[in-house]
């Protein structure tokens, strides 16, 4: 799979970043150019949508946050008892069976498993990178893999 992201067009300069100037550090981080935080679809909260195309195993965005040990909402596992609590942008990533994207949590990044094309919700498998869930809930992705509830996957459901 391929990770540089030479044949993405240039983000215009005038792009406001997603992330502050403090959790940013470098080039790479998402822009209101790449991506935008919204409530678009009933029954489902907060997601990242793709402002522009992405292709299939490009490197979307770096991401960043401030590490913790506890589990909370917005948090993603970096190894055992460590998590990156990230508010700004990979903690709104929403979650499907039959993912676009994936964190890779020891490079700190977003890739496009697909073609994700302009407005389609940038989704990852909470169980690829998720020991155990801050709160699981009933899964409504719709993919025809559907596991019908989403766990981490160390954990038995609690229905």
């Amino acid at each position: 799979m391929q990770t540089d992201d030479q044949s993405a067009p240039p983000v215009p300069e005038t792009a406001r970043p997603l992330y502050p100037n403090a959790f940013a550090l470098g080039e790479g981080y998402p822009t209101e150019a790449d991506c935008t935080i919204l409530r678009q679809e009933a029954g489902k909260g907060q997601g990242v949508y793709a402002v522009r195309a992405f292709k299939a195993g490009q490197r979307i965005a770096r991401v960043s946050g401030s590490i913790s040990h506890a589990v909370m909402q917005h948090t993603l596992q970096i190894s055992s008892g460590v998590h990156l609590y990230d508010p700004y942008f990979s903690g709104y990533l929403l979650h499907s069976c039959d993912p676009n994207c994936r964190l890779d949590m020891q490079r700190f990044e977003l890739l496009a498993l697909r073609d994700i094309a302009p407005g389609e919700p940038m989704v990852i498998d909470y169980a690829y990178t998720e020991d155990v869930l801050f709160k699981q809930f009933p899964c409504l992705c719709g993919a025809p893999n559907c596991r019908g509830w989403i766990i981490g996957r160390r954990e038995t459901p609690r229905k």
